[in-house]
Protein backbone atom coordinates (compact mmCIF):
# COMPACT_ATOMS: atom_id res chain seq x y z
CA UNK A 1 0.00 0.00 0.00
CA UNK A 2 1.25 3.51 -0.74
CA UNK A 3 2.88 5.11 2.25
CA UNK A 4 1.21 8.52 2.55
CA UNK A 5 -2.17 10.18 2.14
CA UNK A 6 -1.43 11.60 -1.31
CA UNK A 7 -0.32 8.22 -2.65
CA UNK A 8 -3.35 6.51 -1.13
CA UNK A 9 -5.70 9.00 -2.72
CA UNK A 10 -3.95 8.68 -6.07
CA UNK A 11 -4.24 4.90 -5.93
CA UNK A 12 -7.94 5.12 -5.09
CA UNK A 13 -8.59 7.43 -8.01
CA UNK A 14 -6.48 5.30 -10.37
CA UNK A 15 -8.54 2.22 -9.62
CA UNK A 16 -11.74 4.18 -10.09
CA UNK A 17 -10.49 5.39 -13.45
CA UNK A 18 -9.67 1.82 -14.55
CA UNK A 19 -13.23 0.80 -13.72
CA UNK A 20 -14.58 3.82 -15.59
CA UNK A 21 -12.64 3.02 -18.79
CA UNK A 22 -13.06 -0.76 -18.60
CA UNK A 23 -13.38 -2.23 -22.12
CA UNK A 24 -16.17 -4.51 -23.25
CA UNK A 25 -16.02 -8.18 -22.36
CA UNK A 26 -13.77 -9.97 -24.89
CA UNK A 27 -15.65 -12.14 -27.35
CA UNK A 28 -12.79 -14.38 -28.48
CA UNK A 29 -9.36 -15.56 -27.44
CA UNK A 30 -7.62 -12.95 -29.59
CA UNK A 31 -7.28 -10.01 -27.19
CA UNK A 32 -7.07 -6.54 -28.69
CA UNK A 33 -4.06 -4.29 -27.96
CA UNK A 34 -6.35 -1.88 -26.08
CA UNK A 35 -7.62 -4.67 -23.85
CA UNK A 36 -4.11 -6.00 -23.22
CA UNK A 37 -2.95 -2.49 -22.27
CA UNK A 38 -5.85 -2.16 -19.83
CA UNK A 39 -5.15 -5.59 -18.34
CA UNK A 40 -1.52 -4.60 -17.82
CA UNK A 41 -2.60 -1.44 -16.01
CA UNK A 42 -4.98 -3.47 -13.86
CA UNK A 43 -2.20 -5.91 -12.92
CA UNK A 44 0.21 -3.15 -11.92
CA UNK A 45 -2.42 -1.18 -9.99
CA UNK A 46 -3.84 -4.15 -8.09
CA UNK A 47 -0.31 -5.03 -6.95
CA UNK A 48 -0.04 -1.54 -5.44
CA UNK A 49 -3.06 -2.27 -3.25
CA UNK A 50 -1.11 -5.13 -1.70
CA UNK A 51 -3.96 -7.51 -0.94
CA UNK A 52 -2.73 -10.97 -1.96
CA UNK A 53 -6.22 -12.44 -2.28
CA UNK A 54 -7.24 -9.80 -4.81
CA UNK A 55 -3.92 -10.06 -6.65
CA UNK A 56 -4.26 -13.83 -7.01
CA UNK A 57 -7.93 -13.72 -8.01
CA UNK A 58 -7.37 -11.08 -10.69
CA UNK A 59 -4.24 -12.79 -12.03
CA UNK A 60 -5.93 -16.19 -12.24
CA UNK A 61 -8.93 -14.72 -14.08
CA UNK A 62 -6.68 -12.98 -16.59
CA UNK A 63 -4.97 -16.27 -17.35
CA UNK A 64 -8.36 -17.79 -18.20
CA UNK A 65 -9.46 -15.21 -20.75
CA UNK A 66 -8.50 -17.50 -23.61
CA UNK A 67 -11.14 -20.04 -22.55
CA UNK A 68 -14.72 -20.14 -23.91
CA UNK A 69 -16.19 -18.94 -20.60
CA UNK A 70 -14.09 -15.78 -20.77
CA UNK A 71 -17.08 -13.59 -19.89
CA UNK A 72 -17.19 -15.17 -16.42
CA UNK A 73 -13.48 -14.58 -15.92
CA UNK A 74 -13.69 -10.99 -17.12
CA UNK A 75 -16.47 -10.40 -14.59
CA UNK A 76 -14.19 -11.78 -11.87
CA UNK A 77 -11.52 -9.28 -12.95
CA UNK A 78 -14.04 -6.47 -12.54
CA UNK A 79 -15.06 -7.85 -9.14
CA UNK A 80 -11.40 -7.86 -8.13
CA UNK A 81 -11.10 -4.24 -9.20
CA UNK A 82 -14.09 -3.27 -7.09
CA UNK A 83 -12.56 -5.10 -4.12
CA UNK A 84 -9.31 -3.21 -4.69
CA UNK A 85 -11.28 0.04 -4.90
CA UNK A 86 -12.91 -0.61 -1.53
CA UNK A 87 -9.54 -1.38 0.08
CA UNK A 88 -7.91 1.72 -1.40
CA UNK A 89 -10.86 3.91 -0.38
CA UNK A 90 -10.41 2.92 3.28
CA UNK A 91 -6.78 4.08 3.12
CA UNK A 92 -7.54 7.33 1.27
CA UNK A 93 -8.11 10.63 3.09
CA UNK A 94 -11.67 11.13 4.30
CA UNK A 95 -12.11 14.07 1.93
CA UNK A 96 -11.46 11.77 -1.05
CA UNK A 97 -13.62 8.86 0.05
CA UNK A 98 -16.76 8.43 -2.03
CA UNK A 99 -15.29 10.41 -4.94
CA UNK A 100 -15.70 7.50 -7.35
CA UNK A 101 -19.35 6.69 -8.00
CA UNK A 102 -20.23 3.45 -9.82
CA UNK A 103 -22.89 3.55 -12.52
CA UNK A 104 -26.41 3.40 -11.14
CA UNK A 105 -25.44 4.66 -7.67
CA UNK A 106 -27.60 7.78 -7.80
CA UNK A 107 -27.84 8.09 -4.02
CA UNK A 108 -24.05 7.93 -3.66
CA UNK A 109 -23.80 10.72 -6.23
CA UNK A 110 -26.32 12.79 -4.29
CA UNK A 111 -24.43 12.17 -1.04
CA UNK A 112 -21.02 13.04 -2.48
CA UNK A 113 -22.20 16.33 -3.98
CA UNK A 114 -24.21 17.12 -0.86
CA UNK A 115 -21.12 16.69 1.32
CA UNK A 116 -19.20 19.19 -0.80
CA UNK A 117 -22.00 21.76 -0.89
CA UNK A 118 -22.74 21.38 2.81
CA UNK A 119 -19.17 22.38 3.69
CA UNK A 120 -19.55 25.84 2.10
CA UNK A 121 -19.59 28.83 4.44
CA UNK A 122 -19.64 31.89 2.21
CA UNK A 123 -20.18 31.04 -1.47
CA UNK A 124 -20.90 28.25 -3.94
CA UNK A 125 -20.41 28.51 -7.71
CA UNK A 126 -21.57 25.55 -9.79
CA UNK A 127 -20.52 25.40 -13.44
CA UNK A 128 -22.28 23.00 -15.79
CA UNK A 129 -22.89 23.57 -19.51
CA UNK A 130 -25.90 21.22 -19.47
CA UNK A 131 -27.48 22.39 -16.24
CA UNK A 132 -31.16 21.74 -15.56
CA UNK A 133 -33.56 22.17 -12.63
CA UNK A 134 -32.12 19.15 -10.78
CA UNK A 135 -29.31 21.34 -9.47
CA UNK A 136 -32.01 23.00 -7.35
CA UNK A 137 -34.41 20.13 -6.72
CA UNK A 138 -31.73 17.55 -5.89
CA UNK A 139 -28.70 19.40 -4.58
CA UNK A 140 -29.37 22.95 -3.37
CA UNK A 141 -31.05 21.78 -0.16
CA UNK A 142 -27.71 20.39 1.01
CA UNK A 143 -26.37 23.92 1.47
CA UNK A 144 -26.70 26.12 4.51
CA UNK A 145 -29.48 28.70 4.05
CA UNK A 146 -27.10 31.62 4.55
CA UNK A 147 -24.71 30.62 1.74
CA UNK A 148 -25.31 32.25 -1.68
CA UNK A 149 -25.63 29.85 -4.60
CA UNK A 150 -24.39 30.91 -8.04
CA UNK A 151 -25.13 28.84 -11.14
CA UNK A 152 -23.22 29.33 -14.38
CA UNK A 153 -24.35 27.46 -17.46
CA UNK A 154 -24.08 27.67 -21.24
CA UNK A 155 -26.53 29.76 -23.20
CA UNK A 156 -26.68 27.18 -25.99
CA UNK A 157 -26.95 23.97 -23.97
CA UNK A 158 -28.69 24.83 -20.69
CA UNK A 159 -31.99 23.02 -20.26
CA UNK A 160 -35.17 25.06 -20.60
CA UNK A 161 -36.53 24.02 -17.20
CA UNK A 162 -33.67 25.74 -15.32
CA UNK A 163 -34.92 29.32 -15.61
CA UNK A 164 -38.52 28.73 -14.44
CA UNK A 165 -37.21 26.59 -11.58
CA UNK A 166 -34.84 29.38 -10.55
CA UNK A 167 -37.63 31.95 -10.64
CA UNK A 168 -39.85 29.77 -8.43
CA UNK A 169 -36.97 29.05 -6.07
CA UNK A 170 -36.29 32.76 -5.65
CA UNK A 171 -39.96 33.48 -5.02
CA UNK A 172 -40.27 30.77 -2.38
CA UNK A 173 -36.91 31.21 -0.67
CA UNK A 174 -36.50 34.97 -0.60
CA UNK A 175 -33.94 34.70 2.21
CA UNK A 176 -31.68 32.35 0.21
CA UNK A 177 -29.66 34.15 -2.42
CA UNK A 178 -29.70 32.44 -5.83
CA UNK A 179 -27.97 33.89 -8.88
CA UNK A 180 -28.09 32.29 -12.34
CA UNK A 181 -26.12 33.42 -15.38
CA UNK A 182 -25.62 32.24 -18.96
CA UNK A 183 -22.17 32.18 -20.53
CA UNK A 184 -21.81 32.69 -24.29
CA UNK A 185 -22.26 29.51 -26.34
CA UNK A 186 -19.46 26.92 -26.14
CA UNK A 187 -17.36 28.85 -23.61
CA UNK A 188 -17.82 26.38 -20.76
CA UNK A 189 -15.81 23.17 -21.02
CA UNK A 190 -15.85 21.82 -17.47
CA UNK A 191 -18.35 20.75 -14.89
CA UNK A 192 -17.08 22.18 -11.64
CA UNK A 193 -18.00 23.21 -8.12
CA UNK A 194 -16.17 26.06 -6.37
CA UNK A 195 -16.48 26.43 -2.62
CA UNK A 196 -15.83 29.69 -0.74
CA UNK A 197 -13.48 30.92 -3.47
CA UNK A 198 -10.87 28.42 -2.25
CA UNK A 199 -11.78 24.86 -3.17
CA UNK A 200 -12.25 23.63 -6.73
CA UNK A 201 -13.90 20.31 -7.58
CA UNK A 202 -14.24 18.90 -11.08
CA UNK A 203 -17.05 16.50 -11.92
CA UNK A 204 -16.76 14.10 -14.85
CA UNK A 205 -20.45 14.35 -15.78
CA UNK A 206 -23.25 16.88 -15.64
CA UNK A 207 -25.08 16.83 -12.32
CA UNK A 208 -28.31 15.80 -14.02
CA UNK A 209 -26.64 12.64 -15.40
CA UNK A 210 -24.28 11.83 -12.55
CA UNK A 211 -23.57 8.06 -12.50
CA UNK A 212 -26.77 7.25 -14.37
CA UNK A 213 -25.24 5.65 -17.47
CA UNK A 214 -21.53 5.40 -16.65
CA UNK A 215 -19.29 5.70 -13.58
CA UNK A 216 -18.57 9.22 -12.39
CA UNK A 217 -15.76 10.85 -10.45
CA UNK A 218 -15.55 13.97 -8.33
CA UNK A 219 -11.99 15.27 -8.02
CA UNK A 220 -10.66 18.03 -5.81
CA UNK A 221 -8.29 20.10 -7.96
CA UNK A 222 -5.93 21.48 -5.34
CA UNK A 223 -3.01 22.19 -7.67
CA UNK A 224 -5.05 24.20 -10.16
CA UNK A 225 -7.76 25.58 -7.86
CA UNK A 226 -6.65 29.22 -7.98
CA UNK A 227 -6.37 29.24 -11.79
CA UNK A 228 -9.75 27.57 -12.27
CA UNK A 229 -11.48 29.89 -9.82
CA UNK A 230 -10.02 32.99 -11.47
CA UNK A 231 -10.98 31.79 -14.95
CA UNK A 232 -14.59 31.04 -14.05
CA UNK A 233 -15.02 34.20 -12.01
CA UNK A 234 -14.06 36.12 -15.16
CA UNK A 235 -16.66 34.18 -17.14
CA UNK A 236 -19.22 34.85 -14.40
CA UNK A 237 -18.67 38.60 -14.54
CA UNK A 238 -19.30 38.69 -18.30
CA UNK A 239 -22.21 36.24 -18.36
CA UNK A 240 -25.85 37.24 -18.93
CA UNK A 241 -28.06 37.48 -15.85
CA UNK A 242 -31.07 35.15 -15.63
CA UNK A 243 -32.07 35.74 -12.00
Amino acid sequence: MAGNALDSEGLYRRIGRLIEIAPATPTNAQLSPALMKWLGQVTATVKEVGDMTVIVEVGASMNMLHLPNRADHFQKIMLGLYKALAIAELAAPQSAQGAFIPVGNAFDAYTAIGKILGAARSDVLIVDPYMDDSVLTDFAASMQDSVPLRLLTDQATAKQNLQPAAVRWTAQYANRLLLVRLAPPRTLHDRAIFIDGIQAWTVTQSLKDLAKRSPAEIVRADDTAALKIAAYEALWINASVVV
